[in-house]
């Protein structure tokens, strides 16, 4: 099971960057997908969630009308378009594959990207 991040960087304020994260080893449509962030010294906070299918996405009320969570099951890939990037926006993101079966849940990391926004 791999999920790799990539497309993260140093981008001035209000600049946009598009993360991606690529599964392999797993039934990806299977999985709801989801963006945590971490800052330095700060705790993983959810970003952006998305279900298997698609069909709903959910934002962190930080990142809600900036940022856009979507995914292509044909490719086993979810994205993180962050537009009107913030100082604040700084921290590694990484995604997460989550699949609820009964009372057990399946979960798998990516390693991240350090996204950083400064002038």
């Amino acid at each position: 099971v791999q999920l790799v991040e990539s497309g993260g960087g140093l981008v001035q304020p209000g600049g946009s960057l598009r993360l991606s994260c690529a599964a392999s080893g797993f039934t990806f449509s299977r999985y709801d997908m989801s963006w945590y962030r971490q800052a330095p010294g700060q705790e993983r906070d959810l970003v952006a969630s998305i279900t298997s299918a698609g069909g709903t996405t959910n934002y962190a009320d930080s990142v809600k009308g900036r940022f856009t969570n979507s995914r292509d099951n044909a490719k086993n890939t979810v994205y993180l378009q962050m537009n009107s990037l913030k100082p604040e926006d700084t921290a590694v993101y990484c995604c997460n594959a989550l699949r609820r079966l009964g009372g057990s849940r399946i979960n798998y990391w990516g390693q991240g990207t350090q996204v950083t926004v400064s002038s």
